[in-house]
């Protein structure tokens, strides 16, 4: 006869991936920052989707949709890893407004100053997407490095095609 023992019903099952569990967090802290900045680059490119206004408006808002659904694809991506590492993603705008460094905007930004902003929130998800690449090669997750370098090649581009719309 089988004993129902609650401590085995639930206990959380190990990971055995090859990464360190101290390391597994702290690289899933990284990414939770990481997927953050994009949900909140994610928001703000639909908010100005939404309101772009201008002679531009066309070609913007063409393109910012092209943008934030990339970005709404990003995001699941992200996640996924940090659940792959062994780690609750947040989920949250609370939890995401303390872990990003991008910051939300103010009224409704002329056509300009939107296209400014966006390669600012680019720019910041590379740097973010660099800051945990010395983690994940320290504790051989190539999985993350990857995805790490597809972003930072993904945010490098855009910001540089919003740059030269500023040019």
């Amino acid at each position: 006869m089988k004993k129902n023992n609650k401590s085995e019903k639930h206990a959380k099952p190990s990971i055995n991936i090859g990464i360190q569990e101290k390391d597994r967090q702290k690289i899933a802290d990284g990414l939770s920052r990481l997927l953050a900045d994009s949900y909140t680059l994610y928001l703000k490119t639909h908010n100005f989707h939404w309101n772009v206004t201008g002679p531009q408006f066309q070609t913007l808002h063409v393109m910012f949709e092209g943008q934030y659904t990339e970005l709404a694809t990003a995001v699941d991506l992200i996640a996924e890893r940090i659940r792959s590492l062994g780690v609750a993603a947040p989920g949250t705008y609370k939890e995401f407004a303390k872990l990003t460094s991008i910051e939300e905007p103010v009224g409704v930004p002329s056509a300009t100053d939107m296209i400014k902003q966006l390669v600012e929130g680019q720019e910041a998800v590379v740097r973010t997407a660099r800051s945990i690449f010395p983690l994940v090669e320290k504790a051989g997750d190539e999985v993350s490095a990857d995805l790490l370098t597809q972003r930072m090649q993904l945010h490098e581009k855009t910001a540089w095609m919003l740059r030269s719309m500023l040019e």
